[in-house]
């Protein structure tokens, strides 16, 4: 009884343990099968989202009109940071957090350089251009923007005019603020906003100010304040003002004033 026993327990184990490999292999096979078309929702997200505030995305758009219309008014261009130069790169082959862990592809932030919180950046960044329906002419470009709020770094897009400073549309497109209070950076109402100001001043530094309650009427560079959300109001405006600054977008938006856009 006692071997038949020891019998039991044996194949007991045997099955659990074939069941647990069986299941292993189904778990990776179908982490594998969905990875690409994971990578295929976040750029659909993406284009989604630029296409949102370059003024383009127009209510029930299917998939597909999403990316021609993305493919036919939009397209990628990489930026060296310190210089401002447009890169003659392949957007598609740059890999910002790979970037951003190695030290020959990124830059340390000192806390004094580092308004936003993010304590590394990338040397080269993304850009996009929105062109006219005629693809000639480049009408608005969009800046990937981030920084850190009360709670999570708060990921947006800033449309801006082709003078390099006044902001057309803006979105925020990932945070964990609170819902209700910072999480109202989200809200259409308080986005709109920030259209018509000026990222930078006639000296071309950093300008947005996110102001505790009213912003003085017919001030070019305040934005009201959201109201119970002091610390992520902060942090909205310490990314702009380290993005638009000179370790971040400045020397780009330098050329941009200059017509780079168009000429050429």
């Amino acid at each position: 009884m006692a071997n038949k026993g020891n019998d039991s327990t044996g194949k007991t184990l045997l099955v659990v343990l074939v069941l647990c490999l069986v299941c292993s292999v189904i778990v990776s096979g179908a982490a594998v099968g969905l990875k690409s078309r994971q990578h295929e929702q976040r750029e659909l997200d993406k284009q989604r989202n630029i296409l949102s505030v370059a003024g383009l995305m127009q209510p029930g758009m299917s998939s597909d009109e999403v990316q021609a219309v993305f493919s036919k008014r939009i397209s990628a261009r990489l930026v060296d940071l310190q210089s401002g130069d447009i890169l003659d790169k392949d957007p598609a082959a740059f890999n910002e957090a790979q970037a951003l862990r190695d030290p020959e592809q990124s830059l340390t932030l000192t806390a004094q350089q580092d308004p936003a919180g993010i304590k590394r950046r990338a040397n080269i960044a993304e850009v996009w251009l929105v062109h006219d329906e005629h693809q000639t002419k480049v009408k608005e470009l969009i800046l990937p923007i981030y920084g850190n709020g009360l709670w999570s770094v708060m990921y947006a897009f800033v449309a801006l005019e082709t003078d390099g400073r006044t902001i057309r549309g803006m979105t925020y497109y990932d945070h964990g603020e609170t819902p209700g209070l910072g999480g109202e950076i989200e809200n259409p109402n308080w986005l709109k906003l920030f259209a018509g100001k000026q990222v930078v001043d006639e000296n071309g530094r950093p300008s947005i100010r996110v102001v505790k309650g009213r912003a003085r009427a017919g001030s070019a560079y305040e934005v009201d304040g959201l109201s119970g959300a002091t610390l992520t109001s902060k942090g909205v405006q310490h990314s702009f003002e380290f993005w638009m600054g000179e370790l971040g977008f400045g020397p780009f938006l330098k050329q941009v004033r200059e017509g780079a856009l168009n000429n050429g």
